[in-house]
């Protein structure tokens, strides 16, 4: 049986606080980064291998380092999009930090868990609160929260959240703890395997 999300825009804004933008910090430098692809990720395409090692990046931001010839086997030759990689290698990744990167930063706050265990997160969602980091919103949003949670959502794509909801609706969000648990999420609501039920008051 499908499992349900059910999402309310009933619940009052939470008051909002003032927002550390981030757009007014100078650019900090390009980082060189040393990564070993792990043997779980043995013979996966590069942008899959990137997600993983890099969570603090999005794919479309990934892709185009690539693209750029930004990632580089440690002997120093671009790795083509299609290259599947073999557990162990060394790859020399020159990340250029964006507005969105420099928001993947813990922030603790209260959040309201309907249900945690070692696999996953259901948590209650208050009108208000924003999901990831955009322009308006570089801090507080559940993201940050999330990896002040626990330390495993900093190795996370989006610390684990793996759909949506609008800044002022309410309701329950799944979230991955592990990267089993995040692909197997994504693939059911892919599948549709998970109904979203909203309630407009």
């Amino acid at each position: 049986m499908p499992s349900e999300i059910i999402s309310t825009g009933a619940v009052p804004a939470l008051p909002e606080g003032d927002e550390a933008e981030l757009a007014d910090q100078p650019a900090p430098e390009i980082e060189c980064r040393l990564c070993t692809v792990p043997p779980a990720l043995h013979s996966q395409r590069l942008d899959k291998v990137l997600a993983v090692l890099v969570p603090e990046f999005s794919r479309t931001y990934l892709q185009q380092l690539i693209a750029d010839r930004a990632v580089r086997r440690l002997a120093g030759t671009a790795v083509k999009p299609a290259a599947r990689l073999a557990a162990g290698e060394q790859l020399e990744i020159e990340l250029r930090p964006t507005q969105q990167a420099m928001a993947f930063v813990a922030q603790p706050m209260a959040l309201d868990i309907a249900h945690e265990d070692e696999h996953l997160l259901v948590i209650r969602k208050p009108a208000g609160l924003v999901v990831h980091p955009a322009a308006g919103h570089w801090s507080g949003t559940l993201l940050n929260g999330l990896l002040a949670h626990h330390a495993g959502a900093a190795r996370l794509p989006r610390a684990g959240i793996v759909h949506r909801l609008d800044k002022d609706t309410s309701g329950l969000m799944l979230v991955g703890k592990t990267r089993q648990a995040v692909d197997a999420l994504v693939r059911m609501i892919a599948a549709r395997e998970v109904r979203r039920q909203y309630v407009a008051l």
